[in-house]
């Protein structure tokens, strides 16, 4: 049996004014590059797929830069739809898949899902409700009865045309039109990203940022060595302005080094002597509150402690549980591990300690 041939319809043909800016919003950049472009990219890049039609308005063609086929859209959703179908016909598709511009995080796996059900009914991908639902005089609706409806919605691509051709009554999305005609639907799992992007707050993707740190100290004859804010028994120490915790230090600039807000010497200077054996626990919470203030969200943390005494694996859940709680975030966020140098360089002699840190960090 031969394969069916699908076609996709991407409509983009709106204002996009409730996202504000300049250009509306399909062709604001999103995550490096227009909005549309990201769901145009899935669609033609399917196996599936034989062919992507754009629908735009007449107004938007300078702004329309993508290597995709486009036609012009009508006044409604509805009649861009309609042209957009007609624009396809003589590609003579079996299906095609509808698909709205402003869901710019398309999956391969919803595309595989629908065309994995694609028949004789539309296909439908969708997703529960998990909160509770209420109308404003005070009625509480079974949220098991209710889906949230995604794109692309798929149909057969005759009897598709056919209705939006014949069906002048205003629909929210065509699956409604498929439904007054009394067609049935498939309902398949849709995904959260696949959500619509509406509004200016929408728009705002959290950008993520890496940073590095790295400190050493020289270790001196002590009896405890503090690593990650914990003591640990020891023959000798770690020499330092403060209480010389390389751990801690490395983990303070890797932060600030994503943050862009320079090294712990800006915000911790060894010049002055109010720091001079302090806790460097002051020195994660200082990060911490600038992590918070500039409405960041430290991913990952993951730290390597290179020396050759003492042994590190003992302690390391212990370390792991006290940077977390430093930093207010969950101890499956924090990675800390060890390697020695065999027997090299001034760890390998045991004259002092180095740790590494990289944090990642998301900014909203």
């Amino acid at each position: 049996m031969s394969q069916p041939k699908i076609a996709a319809l991407i409509v983009a043909a709106g204002s996009g004014t409730r996202a504000g800016g300049a250009l509306p919003k399909q062709y604001q950049q999103l995550a490096g590059k227009p909005m549309l472009a990201h769901s145009a990219q899935t669609l033609v890049n399917h196996p599936a797929i034989s062919n992507v039609l754009v629908v735009i308005s007449s107004e938007h063609e300078d702004l329309y830069t993508l290597d995709v086929p486009y036609s012009h859209g009508g006044k409604e959703r509805q009649d861009s739809v309609r042209l957009g179908l007609e624009a396809l016909a003589k590609h003579a598709p079996d299906y095609v898949l509808i698909h709205d511009a402003a869901r710019p995080f398309l999956s391969t796996t919803v595309i595989d899902n629908i065309v994995a059900a694609l028949g004789n009914d539309a296909v439908i991908p969708a997703l529960s409700v998990a909160d509770t639902i209420r109308t404003r005089d005070g009625a509480t609706i079974d949220r098991n009865t209710l889906l949230r409806i995604q794109t692309p919605q798929a149909f057969p691509f005759a009897k598709i045309l056919e209705l939006h051709q014949k069906n002048k009554i205003a629909a929210t999305d065509d699956a409604e039109l498929w439904l007054q005609a009394g067609g049935k639907i498939v309902y398949v799992e849709g995904e959260e990203r696949n959500r619509k992007m509406t509004t200016a707050e929408d728009m705002r993707m959290p950008i993520t940022k890496i940073g590095m740190g790295y400190d050493v100290h020289k270790l001196i004859d002590g009896d405890a060595i503090i690593l990650g804010g914990v003591k640990i028994p020891h023959t000798k120490k770690l020499e330092g302005h403060s209480d010389a915790d390389v751990v801690l230090h490395a983990i303070v600039d890797a932060i600030l080094g994503a943050l862009g807000e320079g090294d712990i010497g800006v915000h911790f200077p060894p010049s002055d002597t109010k720091w001079k054996g302090a806790d460097s626990a002051k020195f994660v919470e200082h990060v911490r509150d600038l992590l918070a203030q500039k409405h960041a969200t430290l991913n990952h943390l993951d730290v390597t402690i290179i020396c050759e005494a003492p042994k590190i694996t003992p302690h390391r859940e212990a370390m792991r549980t006290r940077i977390a709680q430093l930093l207010g975030t969950d101890i499956s966020a924090i990675s800390v591990k060890a390697t020695t140098t065999e027997g090299l360089g001034f760890t390998g002699r045991g004259e002092g300690i180095a740790a590494q840190a990289v944090a990642t960090v998301s900014i909203a």
